[in-house]
């Protein structure tokens, strides 16, 4: 089995600034006696197939450098893959569960990187780099769960958040025109957003519920953690290792009252509002009528949602 690390690393992120930094980065890793090896990115997708490989070969640790796309890529490579040699706590086999659970660091040199942010000390890009780099050189580690999404095309597997509604209509926009702008790219978009609100049910379910919830909402998500968007706390409450799933929802809030409440957005009081709730779940069911646009740990995309659970204490990170 193979001890040392796998950088995949996307030189493109943060605008390039991620392929003129991480040489410094690593090597100062390797000082402290890390043993890195490293892999870069040419396209989107492609750190998927390299850690899919590099798990078959026998590495246990990767290093993710780059932003959450990065992460988001890594993550549905090594699953499920690792998830299939798993041995359930009350077996009789003698393989360690612990040998296929798979390590990720981070090295955050992207544009956003909220799944670390949890854990970071400060909320610029600097000292989330910082935290990430002293969390690796001291060999600091804590079990996370992974959501797994089902949809009707497929699985994928995520460490951070899905929405639905509002969020993800903010991400997309941002994704189609305001990609290159940063934190800007976000606060631009939301407004344009308020020009268009749509306030539309997604039908849910959760645990042992018999009906579906079917009320127009703002905008619903699925957490693991707290952040989106780099320094938006969607998820307050949310706790990456409990083995459950924190939903938020805002119910059909109108626009000015949405602006009044964007700074909650970011301080994490938004699920005060008469019009929102919380509560913490161990697996939900959609029924929705067709695909919608979600956004899920910084990605966009278009899928028709069937059902999310969690696979608890499945990854170690590295934070």
């Amino acid at each position: 089995m193979t001890e040392k690390f796998l950088a995949i690393i996307n030189p493109a992120a943060g605008g390039g600034r991620c392929g003129e930094r991480v040489g410094a980065a690593l090597d100062r890793l390797r000082v402290t006696g890390i043993a890195i090896e490293t892999a870069q990115t040419r396209a989107a997708g492609e750190a998927t197939g390299i850690a899919r490989e590099a798990y078959a070969r026998g590495f246990r640790k990767f290093l993710a450098v780059g932003g959450d796309g990065t992460s988001y890529e890594i993550v549905n490579g090594l699953f499920p893959e690792c998830r299939s040699q798993f041995v359930a706590p009350n077996s009789q086999e003698t393989s360690s569960v612990d040998d296929n659970i798979p390590t990720l660091g981070f090295l955050p040199l992207g544009t956003g990187n909220s799944f670390l942010r949890d854990f970071a000390e400060g909320s610029s890009s600097a000292e989330g780099l910082e935290h990430a780099l002293r969390a690796l050189e001291a060999r600091r580690s804590r079990p996370c769960d992974v959501l797994r999404l089902t949809h009707k095309d497929g699985v994928i597997y995520y460490t951070n958040l899905l929405s639905v509604g509002f969020a993800a209509d903010v991400a997309m926009l941002r994704h189609k025109r305001f990609q290159g702008l940063g934190q800007f790219g976000y606060l631009l978009s939301i407004f344009l957003c308020l020009a268009r609100l749509d306030r539309r049910p997604f039908p849910v379910r959760f645990d042992d519920r018999s009906e579906f919830d079917r009320r127009r909402s703002l905008f619903l998500t699925f957490n693991n953690s707290k952040f989106t968007g780099g320094t938006m706390m969607i998820a307050p409450d949310a706790v990456t290792d409990d083995g459950l799933i924190e939903y938020v929802r805002w119910g059909p809030i109108g626009r000015l009252g949405l602006i009044r409440n964007l700074a909650t957005l970011y301080d994490g009081t938004h699920t005060n509002h008469p019009l929102a709730e919380r509560q913490a779940v161990r697996r939900v069911e959609f029924q929705l009528e067709g695909p919608v646009d979600v956004m899920v740990d910084g990605e966009v995309l278009t899928l028709e949602c069937q059902a999310i659970d969690v696979l608890p204490s499945a990854l170690c990170v590295v934070v």
